[in-house]
């Protein structure tokens, strides 16, 4: 599981995905990326390592106020309410059908 790139489902809970697709929507090319961050027993968090790759848009199905923040850190943008595949996303996005990611439609159940 998560090695399906555009195909790949969306992550219910993104922190937790096991796998970051990385999409140049120049050229085409995709890369997956396995979450090594501390949800998954290694180091950094998930914005580190997209951001490492230098991604300047994320998509996500949702997220917490407090990875909103990060992304924003490292001049991502960030889209929600991405649903089905990689691929759906990023068309859903290129029609602009996802939100711009706020401290209002951020997951309530990251609030701490």
């Amino acid at each position: 599981m998560g090695e399906q790139g555009l195909d790949e489902l969306i992550c219910a809970h993104f922190g937790r995905a096991e796998t970051f697709t990385i999409v140049d929507i120049d050229s085409g090319d995709v890369e997956v990326v396995r979450n090594t961050s501390e949800h998954m027993g290694g180091t950094g968090l998930p914005p580190e390592i997209i951001s490492a790759k230098g991604a300047h848009v994320m998509l996500a199905g949702g997220l917490g106020p407090k990875a909103v923040k990060m992304f924003e850190g490292c001049g991502i943008d960030v889209f929600v309410g991405a649903t089905g595949t990689v691929r759906d996303a990023i068309s859903d996005w290129k029609e602009g059908y996802l939100e711009e990611a706020t401290d209002e439609n951020a997951c309530r159940e990251h609030r701490h």
